[in-house]
């Protein structure tokens, strides 16, 4: 069963299916050290990579496992960063979240308003029941932008990545349909 991407629109951005022409800027992202220092891969240092990236994300969306979508800022299309919401399991409808910036447009609300609109499309669309995410616990930001968005701490895993050489421990985070708070605009 396929899962075909969506265009989603929200306030200040669009959300959309990645093309091609995306593979440059998206090399670029995830070269930049600063915005991978709590991911769990090193920076890329290949061009081909992001190829591959995109490859992945026309298998997933062929598989019906998930969505990835690049986010651009509406008023310039920049190609800001991108979110997902990956490992969809229709049975027991949950899926995981994940999303990357720009280190240019930290700080600006674009992270929780992305998600917002993702959520969105997910408790309404897909149906979900639950949506997980995983933090680096280094990560406070990003932490931050998912409690604002209502999501719960629900435990610690401990050493379970290595970051750039250190061994990292990661926060599980859970948002439950019935917990779920849309909000207009933003």
């Amino acid at each position: 069963m396929s899962l075909p991407t969506p265009e989603l629109h929200t306030a200040r951005l669009k959300l959309r299916p990645f093309a091609d022409g995306d593979a440059a800027p998206l090399h670029a992202l995830h070269s930049d050290p600063q915005v991978l220092r709590y991911w769990d891969s090193p920076p890329w240092t290949d061009p081909a990579r992001a190829q591959r990236f995109l490859a992945m994300c026309r298998r997933m969306e062929e598989e019906g496992t998930g969505a990835r979508l690049a986010v651009e800022r509406g008023s310039d299309g920049a190609f800001i960063g991108w979110c997902g919401l990956v490992e969809w399991n229709p049975d027991f409808r949950s899926a995981v979240l994940c999303y990357v910036f720009d280190r240019e447009v930290w700080g600006h609300g674009y992270a929780t308003e992305t998600v917002r609109g993702l959520l969105r499309w997910g408790f309404d669309t897909l149906d979900l029941n639950r949506v997980r995410a995983d933090v680096d616990t280094r990560n406070g930001a990003s932490a931050r932008v998912l409690e604002k968005l209502g999501f719960v701490r629900e435990g610690t895993l401990r050493e379970d990545c290595v970051v750039d050489g250190d061994v990292s421990d990661s926060w599980v985070y859970g948002l439950l349909r019935r917990e779920w708070r849309p909000v207009k605009g933003r």
